[in-house]
């Protein structure tokens, strides 16, 4: 009696009669075709249902249709990374560096999700772990900033709250210029640019967050410009008439451009200027320019378009 009873459950458990099926017995190449619908962490999510559904959630096929076309240039730069940061030997698992074995393409998908720095750590690029579009910052330090080597108006702040642990703060000067410049593989699609600025020197106080905002001044008397330009021709331009809401966080932002080729380096150009010389201004922080693709959902911060 026990052996009938123990030959009518399924193989992950699932009570059935004679000549029932269930999810376990679903081949992997059909529950792969599937999987190709979902995004990465639906993926995820349904592979604790069986067997089946864990060696599909798995298969290359599956992660090869959501990395991106360009995923072999990124994956290179990501191991550059690795081998900088750690140059012992190859680790495994959750180490920082990629085996000297080649990785499934889940795993692949995987690395490319964490930030890796390059260009010295002045730049990191990341994937979205929802839908896989390429992430990119570049920080103040990888700028070219007017007079960024003169103590009286420039200086170079420590805080946790910056990707890159350090910005610049603007003291005072009259004429405001910051500009950047990269040359990247970008996969095709549409992108948007955004300047993360900040009036007031935030620090900590009694373990508390707060910002100092006597120095800052002179931006609601003429607007800051932002511009982009794309090696492919693309161009934009904006005017925010007032830096405001001192104490936050805000990106800015300059533009969209696109990307027609993910096998082609674009050269992208940035910059924003407020360089009316009949007045001063300071009080800025700048902490970094952000790279996401458009219509991409972004950090805490207030965005203003």
């Amino acid at each position: 009696m026990g052996a009938g009873a123990s030959s009518m459950m399924g193989p992950e458990g699932y009570g059935r009669g004679w000549g029932q099926t269930s999810l376990g017995d679903m081949p992997e190449s059909c529950v792969a075709a599937v999987l190709l619908y979902l995004d990465p962490p639906e993926i995820c999510q349904v592979a604790c249902l069986n067997w089946a559904f864990r060696g599909a959630a798995s298969a290359d096929c599956v992660w090869a249709a959501k990395l991106p076309a360009n995923y072999r240039y990124l994956a290179a730069l990501a191991a550059a990374a690795d081998d900088d940061s750690d140059s012992d030997g190859p680790t495994e698992g959750n180490g920082s560096r990629c085996s000297s074995a080649p990785m499934i393409k889940k795993e692949v998908y995987a690395r490319l999700c964490r930030p890796t720095p390059f260009d010295g750590g002045t730049k990191e690029f990341w994937m979205e772990k929802n839908k896989g579009g390429l992430c990119l910052s570049i920080s103040s330090k990888a700028m070219a900033i007017t007079g960024i080597d003169d103590r009286r108006y420039w200086s170079h702040l420590s805080t946790e709250e910056s990707r890159f642990h350090n910005v610049a703060y603007l003291q005072q000067i009259w004429w405001l210029e910051v500009a950047g410049e990269i040359d990247f593989c970008f996969p095709a699609g549409s992108y948007s640019l955004f300047f993360r600025l900040h009036l007031g020197r935030p620090h900590k106080r009694m373990g508390r967050r707060v910002y100092d905002s006597e120095l800052i001044h002179g931006w609601d008397i003429k607007p800051t410009r932002f511009q982009l330009s794309t090696s492919d021709d693309h161009h934009a331009t904006s005017q925010h008439y007032h830096l405001d809401k001192p104490g936050n966080w805000i990106v800015y932002h300059v533009g969209d451009f696109i990307v027609s080729s993910s096998d082609q380096l674009t050269n992208l150009r940035f910059s924003m200027m407020q360089i009316d010389c009949t007045h001063t201004k300071g009080g800025l922080c700048v902490d970094s320019v952000f790279i996401y693709p458009k219509d991409h959902q972004h950090e805490d911060c207030i965005i203003c378009n």
